[in-house]
């Protein structure tokens, strides 16, 4: 079986990470394939901003569990948050976003990190403080937060295979 099929197949959602630092060039490559994804009439909407400093990632994990009316840490301790956000001007961004989103996860995997696509950006970067502070980083424009990637390496044991449930092909032939 070909090498991108049996990763999408084995790769999990992680809920357990270990504090060690992912080193620049691995985040670089996972972010090189996010930047790689499909995208609706080529049009590259989606942008990613790769948070590593903790302070902030600190910041980014209050308010993403405040929405969700928590105190736990959402990003299951993750060391690096990649945020996916796209342009609300292309028609596509939303679809465009979640491709970087699957990219993004199945390169990790590749490269033996873990991953979980994290909700609530689009709640997050709707705030107007962090809106601010997507301009303060460069990021100019009307953008809605996608989702959240939390990267780290795996604590434990990497999560079984969860049997795929019948009923869910049709073929018209």
């Amino acid at each position: 079986m070909g090498q991108i099929i049996e990763a999408m197949k084995m790769r999990r959602s992680i809920r357990k990470f270990k504090p060690d630092m992912l080193s620049k060039e691995t985040v670089d490559k996972i972010i090189e394939a996010g930047i790689y994804a499909a995208s609706g009439r080529n049009g590259q909407s989606p942008v990613i901003v790769a948070v590593t400093n903790k302070e902030i990632r600190d910041r980014l994990a209050k308010v993403n569990a405040s929405i969700m009316g928590s105190v736990t840490d959402p990003f299951y301790d993750a060391p690096v948050v990649l945020i996916v956000l796209a342009d609300k001007a292309r028609p596509t961004y939303v679809y465009d976003g979640s491709l970087v989103m699957g990219n993004i996860m199945l390169a990790a995997h590749s490269l033996g990190v873990g991953s979980c696509w994290i909700h609530r950006a689009k709640e997050t970067f709707e705030i107007p403080e962090w809106k601010e502070w997507l301009r303060s980083i460069g990021l100019e424009g009307d953008y809605e937060g996608i989702g959240n990637v939390a990267l780290g390496y795996v604590d434990g044991e990497y999560p079984d295979i969860i049997p795929r449930k019948d009923g869910r092909v049709f073929y018209v032939d």
